[in-house]
């Protein structure tokens, strides 16, 4: 047996297939090509498993993050693809959970697997999207996707403008957006330095993070509920064939 699959036997999970990250790994170990990893594995007959860009297996915890889809845009071809070198790429400094919750918010496919998985999907992929927010007995929106956007910018940032500039908002409405919902829990989300200008040194209070942490965690659970019950009654039933990777 050659230490390729030697080593890709000892990474196995618990399911007796090779996730992604560690097929990567193992071409690191080896200073070989993933594709050759790739190669060996299929030759083993071992499946790959949870894709760190999300394209197969149920890889939890990826997050739409703002910075990563202004990298991703530049290498999107026509019908809004992008390579999964390309993509892996532009994690760096911000990590491989930002790119793939982008790419699942996006609905940006993936081409040309770096593990030989897949060149393009065979398939017209459906998705199921839901959307979470919190509201007041007045229909007021508290907290949602926006808003909890916004505030991982201001933590980001240490600003409020420089947050609301990069999302696209104005300052005005970003302030109005956190008084209204501080005023609704009566508590405070955001704090500023004093003697420095209303924007100088903006952090975000313990409050706020646990809001964020809690708002993230409830659209997870929805989203995982989502899509399991979409792949039931939608999925399942058809030709096993059709959906072929």
């Amino acid at each position: 047996m050659s230490e390729m699959e030697e080593l890709i036997k000892k990474y196995l999970n618990e399911k007796g297939k090779l996730d992604c990250t560690d097929g990567f790994k193992i071409a690191a170990k080896l200073k070989c090509s993933t594709l050759e990893v790739g190669a060996c594995a299929k030759a083993m007959d071992i499946r790959i498993d949870s894709c760190e860009l999300g394209q197969f297996g149920k890889l939890e915890g990826g997050i739409y993050d703002v910075e990563a889809q202004n990298r991703l845009k530049p290498f999107l071809d026509e019908k809004n693809r992008i390579t999964c070198k390309a993509a892996r790429a532009q994690a760096a400094g911000i990590g491989l959970k930002k790119i793939r919750g982008t790419l699942k918010e996006k609905n940006y496919d993936v081409t040309f697997c770096e593990l030989g998985c897949f060149k393009e999907k065979l398939r017209p992929r459906l998705y199921v999207k839901t959307k979470t927010w919190i509201e007041n007995s007045e229909g007021e929106l508290l907290f949602g996707k926006g808003k909890t956007e916004i505030l991982e910018l201001i933590e980001q940032e240490g600003s409020i403008s420089k947050a609301s500039e990069k999302i696209g908002m104005n300052y005005k409405k970003a302030w109005t957006h956190i008084k209204i919902l501080q005023r609704n829990i009566n508590d405070t989300m955001v704090q500023t330095k004093q003697g420095g200008g209303e924007d100088a040194g903006t952090t975000l209070t313990p409050v706020a993070l646990e809001y964020m942490k809690n708002y993230r965690k409830l659209q997870a659970d929805i989203e995982n509920y989502a899509n399991e019950r979409f792949k039931e009654l939608f999925l399942k039933p058809r030709n096993k064939k059709e959906f072929k990777e």
